[in-house]
């Protein structure tokens, strides 16, 4: 991941495909990796704002202790969805997936502002 961007853009996967992402945020700002529809994305990013306007994101860092705030109905803004990596300038992590290959598949940063900078890319599936 760099500042709006991915590299590679597009993946191409076989349906039933395992794959096992090790993603790197090189660039300066937070940035998510992130496996969805276009429609999950959009309802993630209303998430993301929250976290942001809450002070979990700040720019280039995560404030972890805030990320355990109490949101009600026993949610908070922990970011561990299996789907799903939110990630610092420099850090790594990974996200293992298995495609089935029965929807249109995205990946995304859903930090605001991102996503619609540009920052998303395709899932193609190969027959």
């Amino acid at each position: 991941m760099y500042d709006n961007y991915y590299e590679p853009e597009t993946i191409d996967i076989q349906k039933g495909e395992v794959v096992r992402f090790v993603v790197e945020n090189h660039g300066q700002l937070v940035h998510e990796f992130n496996i969805g529809t276009a429609d999950m994305h959009e309802a993630h990013q209303e998430e993301m704002v929250m976290m942001v306007e809450h002070g979990v994101i700040q720019g280039g860092t995560i404030n972890h202790q805030m990320m355990e705030m109490d949101m009600g109905d026993g949610h908070t803004m922990k970011h561990d969805d299996p789907n799903s990596v939110l990630l610092e300038p420099g850090q790594s992590g990974e996200l293992i997936w298995r495609f089935s290959g029965d929807t249109t598949l995205e990946f995304a940063c859903n930090v605001p502002g991102h996503y619609q900078a540009g920052m998303y890319g395709d899932v193609r599936f190969q027959q």
